[in-house]
């Protein structure tokens, strides 16, 4: 089974965010690609973006790398360079904690599609760059909190 029927892979919709968080990702839905191939050292998604829609928000990683290739239509790339227009073929890559916060934004009116492959870390703290709130993660669990810890 190395070809991946796409077909067959679960569209996963909605936000492991918090409220009010969660609803700013409306519009965005991914394939866990890599997981439907039974990876398990790094993570290979397909996010697809509705016109609009943004990715996740501003954030980056202590431990994972993530790299990302658009492969349909174009979206903005916003990070702490600010705005970059990403289009077929582009890629960014982000490496482990360089503190580049970064997301995409499809301002377009068409869908947009980008593949992120990025570490599948045991353990991870994602830092938010617009608002106070980070997560740590473990294989079963995701904590949202503020930024020294607090409960939000």
């Amino acid at each position: 089974m190395p070809k991946i029927d796409l077909d067959t892979v679960p569209v996963k919709t909605g936000s492991i965010y918090p409220a009010p968080h969660d609803a700013e990702m409306a519009g965005r839905s991914s394939l866990r690609l890599g997981q439907a191939g039974g990876l398990t050292q790094f993570g290979a998604n397909l996010v697809i973006l509705q016109p609009g829609a943004k990715s996740s928000l501003r954030h980056w990683h202590v431990k994972e790398d993530e790299f990302v290739m658009i492969t349909q239509g174009e979206c903005t790339l916003i990070d702490d360079n600010g705005e970059a227009l990403m289009q077929i073929g582009d890629c960014a890559a982000f490496p482990a904690n360089d503190g580049n916060g970064h997301h995409f934004v499809n301002h377009t009116d068409s869908e947009a599609r980008f593949m992120v492959v990025g570490t599948k870390a045991a353990e991870e703290t994602a830092w938010y760059s617009d608002i106070d709130m980070k997560v740590t993660t473990t294989p079963t669990s995701y904590k949202f909190t503020r930024k020294d810890g607090s409960e939000l």
